[in-house]
């Protein structure tokens, strides 16, 4: 029990030194990224890389917002409101948008599981080495009469 408390602690502890500097971008965003997480809405590039009428106002829209003292959370929720969730670069972290980083997440760490059960597995399972047959000797189970036959053949060759 006293272990699972320090792992819950030490879980919590790297969460909040993740998130701590997210939190600092997000009431002083700049334009730089907020333009790489948002999406053209009419061309569906990143707004970074568009120049699509669309897209120039929406760089401009960000400026003047970020020039007012506006977050990052509510430029983007003003933003999603004028042209839908679609203006996202990322997916939402609720409801059906959920899968998309569950899927991966999930069926990657079921893969590890997986190939290490398989590996473990082979690792217990292996024959070892029967003690005293010498691998490079002779075959074991062939008739006298067929060895004497291969012993003489050899024999031809030995000169």
């Amino acid at each position: 029990m006293r272990l699972r408390a320090l792992a819950v602690a030490v879980l919590a502890t790297v969460a909040l030194a993740v998130a701590a500097p997210s939190f600092a971008d997000n009431l002083h965003p700049t334009q730089a990224e907020m333009e790489a997480e948002l999406v053209c809405p009419t061309c569906h590039e990143p707004l970074d890389e568009s120049s699509a009428p669309a897209a120039v106002r929406i760089k401009d829209y960000i400026r003047k917002r970020i020039a007012q003292g506006a977050t990052e959370d509510q430029i983007k929720n003003e933003l999603v409101a004028q042209f839908g969730s679609r203006v996202l670069g990322v997916p939402g972290t609720h409801g059906f948008d959920l899968l998309a980083w569950v899927l991966p997440l999930g069926g990657g760490g079921l893969g590890l599981v997986v190939v290490g059960f398989g590996a473990w597995t082979w690792s217990r399972n292996r024959d070892d080495e029967p003690e005293g047959i010498d691998p490079l000797g002779p075959p074991s189970g062939l008739a006298p009469d067929v060895e004497q036959r291969v012993d003489d053949e050899l024999a031809r060759f030995d000169v």
